[in-house]
């Protein structure tokens, strides 16, 4: 059984302040110690330092707080934050709603997994329901969650209300003993169904005994993908009418749903993969109704993707929604060790998911979970393994590469703040005055780093700070290279150095900013000298034919644009 563990990190500002994750880390010692800094330095009312270990074998996570310290402590049991949402049940029936199965799906995963059945089987089945009995502290422990969670929100004592639900389960189990001795879920074949709905319909307890009858009949299921395919032969052929027929295909949908919402199943149904993000891709592509690529695909998931493709199953196709974006927000790395893989694994999916956005899948649930991940992405301990060691053009590089791949104004704030060290360090001077390179390759260099950041996302404030330090830096290294005093010694010509100058202006060799005002204002002087015109003119000649010069202008005008100079400033400088 695969676990990996990691440690997040969680502040309160204020007197009634909601947490807010700060940090995550491998180390527990490590995150406790960023806790208590952050208590010390008085960043926070109250902090918190959660474990979460992720099991391979089920995708889910285990979660345990080992760390709380707060000036203002709110009177919150672990348990009761901890626990699920659950609303009450009063009698049996109220345990096959909807929410009543989502809670008991949470509270009963490990079982469900190593059994093989879904909720809606397991309160269906007689047998299922005894195992779960005998499993002891697995059914207590469950009855005891619920019972926390309800108390949490009334003045009722727990014990009452453990009580109250022992009661409850007690007569729905007792209900399905009875129900199955008498006889009552009947055990008909894959083309019987349409005809048990038709005599089904209508009655009170018709879903009951439809489910109880699917239970039977996936009883002898050989694994998921055979229970899934099981359930697709029923309703490819429903009945006629409308209510029996809403009975079966509301029926089948809503235990695919539970099969699609679980890990161990998607994990058997998808087949294994290298890592998350390959997992991730082909459950992205499930939704979007395509088969997986490099999956051995089963019938059942096969006809599943068919029908998805035909925008059949609502509920299961919207299970598989969840799963995504929850998978979206989870902790575990879509592709660990390899910041760049990640990054474009994001992308791509981010690109296809868009796709199917829609009644299924909402943009904002897409988008904050997008956000969220970014956010640990460019967490520190992510960013100091990702830009590591590396050389510091090397280290902007990358950082503008996740710049470029994440979403979310805060993120994009918080990467901002690994720039300005970089570019201030002597190392990332030293780099770009060093005289063993060409300086126009190394200028050309600094001007395509200042582009990248002037099209990011960070603030403008920091934006601009970051591109004006580079260009400051460019303007250093012209002085010491006595970049344009060698254009200017090279030649007394005024049409040679102007056409140099734009191909320096024009060519990304200059940073924005002095360097390219300097530039600018030669390219000015040397086109007002007398006689310039002519010999530009002359200069683009060919083979002796007389010059078309209003060809020749219009492209000379459009060339001073590029480098940064209006039309109608560098016509009044244009000197005959």
């Amino acid at each position: 059984m695969g676990r990996e563990i990691h440690y997040e990190i969680f502040k309160r500002i204020g007197a009634k302040g909601g947490w807010t994750m700060h940090d995550m880390r491998s180390d527990r010692d490590s995150a406790i110690k960023c806790a208590q800094d952050l208590m010390a330095g008085e960043k926070a009312t109250g902090v918190k330092v959660v474990k979460e270990t992720y099991n391979d074998d089920t995708g889910d996570f285990l979660t345990l707080k080992v760390f709380e310290d707060g000036h203002n402590q709110m009177k919150i049991t672990p348990a009761q934050e901890d626990a699920p949402h659950a609303l009450p049940c009063f009698k049996p029936e109220d345990l096959y709603s909807y929410h009543a199965r989502q809670t008991m799906s949470r509270l009963l995963t490990d079982f469900l997994s190593r059994n093989k059945v879904t909720i809606t089987e397991l309160i269906h089945r007689a047998d299922m329901l005894e195992k779960l009995e005998a499993t002891g502290t697995t059914y207590q422990h469950a009855i005891q969650k619920v019972a926390v969670a309800q108390a949490a929100n009334t003045t009722t004592p727990v014990q009452q209300i453990v009580k109250s639900l022992n009661e409850l389960t007690t007569q729905a189990f007792h209900r399905v003993y009875r129900d199955q001795r008498k006889g009552l879920f009947p055990d008909p074949a894959a083309d019987q169904f349409a005809e048990l709905a038709a005599k089904l319909a209508g009655q009170g307890d018709a879903a009951y005994i439809f489910n109880g009858a699917l239970a039977r009949h996936l009883k002898d299921a050989k694994g998921w993908d055979n229970k899934v395919l099981m359930l697709i032969t029923i309703m490819e052929k429903p009945p006629t009418e409308e209510a029996p027929r809403k009975l079966v295909l509301s029926s089948i949908d809503a235990i695919l749903a539970e099969i699609l919402g679980g890990s161990a199943a998607l994990h058997e149904l998808m087949g294994r993969s290298e890592n998350l993000g390959q997992a991730l891709n082909q459950l992205v592509t499930l939704f979007l109704g395509k088969m997986p690529e490099d999956s051995n695909a089963g019938g059942g998931l096969a006809a599943l993707t068919h029908h998805f493709a035909a925008d059949d199953l609502p509920e299961a196709r919207t299970a598989v929604a969840s799963r995504v974006v929850a998978e979206f927000k989870s902790n575990k790395r879509l592709c660990p060790d390899f910041m760049v893989e990640e990054l474009k694994t994001l992308r791509a999916m981010a690109n296809r998911i868009v796709m199917g956005v829609g009644k299924y899948l909402s943009h904002e649930d897409l988008i904050a979970a997008f956000t969220l991940r970014s956010k640990r992405l460019v967490a520190n301990e992510a960013m100091g393994q990702h830009i590591g060691e590396a050389a510091p053009e090397d280290k902007i590089e990358r950082i503008l590469f996740v710049e470029d791949n994440i979403i979310g104004a805060e993120n994009k704030r918080q990467l901002s703040t690994y720039v300005m060290p970089v570019v201030n360090s002597a190392a990332f001077e030293n780099y770009f005055q060093n005289p063993k390179m060409p300086l126009v390759q190394r200028l050309q260099k600094l001007a395509q780093l200042q582009s990248r950041v002037r099209r990011s996302g960070f603030i403008d404030v920091t934006r601009e700070e970051i591109a004006a330090k580079m260009d400051s830096l460019a303007v250093q290294m012209e002085a010491r290279g006595k970049l344009f005093d060698s254009i200017e010694a090279r030649t007394s010509n005024p049409v040679e150095k102007t056409q140099t100058l734009l191909k320096l202006a024009t060519g990304g060799i200059l940073t924005e900013g002095q360097l390219s005002t300097k530039a600018r204002e030669l390219i000015l002087g040397h086109m007002s000298r007398p006689g310039f015109l002519t010999g530009y003119m002359a200069a683009q000649a060919k083979d002796g034919a007389a010059p078309d010069r209003e060809k020749i202008m219009a492209e000379l005008v459009e060339t001073l644009g590029k480098a940064g100079i209006t039309a109608e400033t560098g016509l009044k400088s244009i000197a005959a």
